[in-house]
């Protein structure tokens, strides 16, 4: 984790990449400032490690202002969150992280506070229960979720800002691995840097993540310098081929084809084969595969394609002739 936060840029002009949300953000943030005003609510969206948490971050730091962060799964209670927001400055920042997973209740006692910076409480319960209205100073919510279709459509409306983070191109996870190779202190070869770079399925965590244990194997090897050969030798020892799917991935593919004939199957049972959660495959793995094509979402579940086939080595059987059920409940084949 400090690693992870002394490699994480502070400003707009450091962050590399998404460059159309660095741009409109630059524009949000410069017209609040302008007006002495606290910018409008932000809503970030995307797979894991694109760089929301680092955002949130950089809005804070471009604002000047301070940063209080928290987790959807922390916020249980109502009172949870009105000790946050009665307590806050004016022109705060407030991160929720997966705020997906936060409770309901919570949620509803939001919406007076994004819209008119008045928080409502219920006191007490049964006859004696009563409402009562707090003012908050105003605020801007900054939520991260990878799972946006969990969101409320009421909740989703409040925010004036809502951005969705693709995957990195090859060229800009390079520049990043560049830029941490500098800032741990270790020399790296281009070539060595594209090689991290486009095994890093299109996320900067990843690619950090293998920059690090890279430079660990170039240390044990006595390298002074992370060379192409060193790099090709690390990642092939970390399981992560030049697609940038790593065992799991393998797993998940080989689950689809050979447990289930390609599909299509609910992610729970493949989950059960893989033994893994649910929703880790949904948020963290899922996302990267529909995007390289090994795998097709339709209304029955998930589908392996043929270039799943062609990855794992395998032919896709041609499928059987369809069969017609009668009311007897015989069967026979479909007319030519």
């Amino acid at each position: 984790m400090k690693f992870d936060r002394a490699l994480r840029p502070k400003f707009l002009k450091d962050f590399v990449g998404q460059k159309k949300i660095v741009d409109k953000l630059s524009v949000f943030i410069e017209a609040a400032k302008k007006r002495k005003e606290a910018l409008d609510h932000v809503l970030l969206m995307g797979p894991p490690g694109l760089g929301k948490t680092t955002l949130a971050n950089i809005i804070a730091n471009e604002l000047s202002c301070e940063i209080i962060s928290t987790t959807g799964p922390s916020l249980e209670k109502a009172g949870d969150l009105a000790g946050i927001l009665t307590s806050l400055s004016k022109g705060v920042v407030v991160f929720i992280d997966e705020v997906h997973r936060m409770p309901a209740a919570v949620e509803e006692i939001l919406y007076g506070a994004m819209e008119d910076y008045k928080l409502s409480i219920v006191v007490d319960r049964g006859p004696g229960a009563r409402n009562v209205q707090l003012n908050v100073n105003p605020f801007t919510l900054v939520a991260a979720t990878t799972r946006a279709g969990l969101l409320s459509n009421p909740f989703r409306s409040r925010f004036g800002i809502i951005e969705r983070l693709e995957y990195y191109d090859d060229e800009f996870l390079e520049k990043i691995v560049v830029r941490s190779a500098s800032i741990l202190k270790v020399k790296i070869e281009n070539d060595a840097a594209f090689e991290i770079a486009r095994r890093s399925r299109g996320t900067p965590r990843i690619a950090n993540r293998l920059l690090r244990r890279t430079r660990d194997y170039a240390d044990v090897k006595g390298k002074r310098e992370i060379d192409l050969d060193i790099a090709r030798h690390a990642l092939d020892q970390l399981e992560v081929d030049k697609t940038g799917l790593d065992e799991m991935d393998r797993k998940i593919l080989a689950a689809i084809v050979d447990y289930y004939k390609g599909g299509p199957v609910g992610v729970n049972s493949i989950a059960a084969v893989v033994s893994e959660e649910a929703g880790t495959i949904e948020e963290v793995y899922e996302p990267f595969l529909l995007q390289k094509g090994y795998l097709r979402r339709t209304l029955r579940g998930r589908e392996a394609t043929e270039r799943a086939y062609e990855f794992l080595g395998k032919k896709k059987k041609a499928s059987s002739a369809q069969t017609a059920i009668s009311f007897d409940g015989s069967t026979k084949k479909p007319d030519a």
